[in-house]
């Protein structure tokens, strides 16, 4: 048995992929999560579901209580986590539909709080090594869920996160192309780092949704265009959900 914790935009805790589900409350030295919890089974393997924006999508991104989240699920006894989130694609493969599994991210936030070190204590460092700040036994059983599935993948991937809650430019898209990024969203590179430093292995879903703006033969993105796509592919993502959690073993 495992347990798991779930992290997603507004709408996962309605995917009714849990059994015996009952509500949780936390509060944490660090304030409050962004939503209650849905905790319930999948298999053998006890879960716990967080909406990271609150589920009527009122936290934007920038107040995202990502400490408060991550320390609540590490306080549940979550061994592991897994994200849920909708990206824009910087590249021409990664097609609107796709799941991508990152492997590496660059973090172009700045008014987030990314570590539980508000100081350090005497002869105490907090210096995270976070070379590689995604599980590979996680990757791995996503990767190997989207296979089963027949699912349209990228094995793995830089995700840029930027602060929000405004998309790019023209001129920023091309330049986080240009770094190396492959996809871009608003959420991962903080609650990433904060999960590295609780010691806890994560990995997300991320479902291309758009192409941010550096397409020219494509119109900007718009939020619109972002929910139209994702409810049209986000049974994609709840049977990945399934298939992953319920063959989970430790």
């Amino acid at each position: 048995m495992a347990v798991i914790g779930l992290i997603g935009g507004s709408g996962l805790e309605k995917l009714n992929i849990l059994s015996d589900t009952r509500e949780v409350i936390a509060e944490t030295p660090y304030g409050s999560p962004s939503s209650s919890f849905f905790y319930g089974k999948i298999a053998e393997n006890e879960v716990y579901i967080l909406s990271r924006h609150a589920r009527d999508h009122s936290i934007t991104p920038s107040h995202v209580n990502n400490r408060a989240n991550i320390y609540a699920l590490k306080d549940f006894g979550c061994s592991f986590i897994l994200g849920t989130t909708a990206c824009g694609s910087l590249r021409e493969e990664i097609q609107r539909g796709d799941i991508v599994f990152p492997d590496q991210f660059l973090d172009f936030t700045r008014r987030r709080i990314n570590t539980f070190h508000d100081h350090f204590e005497p002869g105490v460092t907090g210096h995270v090594a976070m070379a590689d700040p995604f599980s590979e036994e996680l990757r791995k059983k996503l990767i190997r869920g989207a296979e089963a599935l027949k699912l349209s993948y990228q094995a793995k991937g830089t995700v840029v996160t930027i602060e929000g809650p405004r998309f790019s430019t023209r001129a920023e898209s091309r330049m986080f192309r240009t770094m190396g990024a492959d996809i871009i969203n608003m959420s991962t590179a903080p609650e990433a780092a904060l999960a590295n430093e609780a010691g806890i292995p994560y990995a997300v879903i991320a479902l291309s949704t758009d192409y941010d703006a550096w397409k020219h033969d494509e119109e900007p993105v718009t939020w619109a265009e972002i929910l139209k796509v994702f409810e049209e592919n986000v049974k994609h993502v709840t049977a990945l959900l399934i298939n992953v959690l319920q063959d989970f073993k430790v």
